[in-house]
């Protein structure tokens, strides 16, 4: 039998999942590897430039985030830069607020993948043992080596197939969520340096402005 013709034999009836699984995979992977090579492209450049802007010209540091709001690092800050004289601990609070809403987008099909890992091995080996039982229950036993016997070995042949496509489409699953999952843990510490940075130069500034103040105010009782 031809690979086509397996697919409609109680073995082949297992191909058609992993078929949706291995096209799923890799529609997701070509989109989510374009998602990933932005992002490793553009967001530590965007977080430099940001922090030093920040630091020496704060009113244009909101501008710049929101000329950037395709990357999830922009979002994130600029949901601090636009509160309004903001203490240390609301600044760092609505960045958590907005990180937590783009985890989500950041870890998206990882679950779906995790789960074709454990799963296309099991189906693979579904359909093999499905082929195995249909393909001996046509052998009789006083008919060993006679002409019934390569029948089963075609049989046991093509049931392996589902095996060999089980493995193929979970290994293809294993090293695209691998690599999508060290992008991100890899952004993830960008995200969290650069609020970590970005809170300790607002931090500074109120600190700064109080001791200005301060001064200013015991210089006017003084004169």
């Amino acid at each position: 039998m031809g690979f086509f013709s397996l697919l409609f034999t109680t073995a082949g009836i297992v191909l058609f999942p992993l078929l949706g699984f291995s096209i799923f995979v890799i529609a997701s992977a070509i989109e989510r590897g374009k998602f990933w090579l932005k992002l490793t492209k553009r967001q530590p450049k965007f977080a430099k430039e940001l922090l030093t802007l920040y630091q020496q010209q704060p009113e244009l540091a909101a501008e710049k985030a929101q000329r950037n709001l395709d990357l999830p690092l922009s979002r994130i800050m600029l949901a601090a830069l636009q509160l309004r004289n903001p203490s240390t601990d609301t600044f760092r609070l609505a960045m958590e607020a907005e990180l937590r809403s783009e985890i989500p987008g950041l870890k998206r099909f990882m679950n779906w993948y995790e789960m074709i890992v454990g799963l296309a091995p099991l189906l693979g080996l579904l359909g093999t043992v499905m082929g195995l039982i249909q393909a001996f229950s046509g052998l009789n036993i006083g008919d060993v080596g006679g002409t019934k016997s390569g029948v089963v070995s075609a049989g046991i042949a093509e049931a392996l197939i589902t095996t060999a496509a089980g493995i193929g489409v979970a290994t293809i699953a294993l090293v695209t969520v691998t690599i999508f999952r060290s992008a991100y843990q890899s952004q993830m510490t960008l995200i969290e340096e650069c609020g970590g940075q970005m809170e300790l130069i607002h931090r500074c500034r109120l600190e700064n402005s109080f001791v200005d103040s301060s001064f200013n105010s015991i210089g006017a009782e003084v004169s």
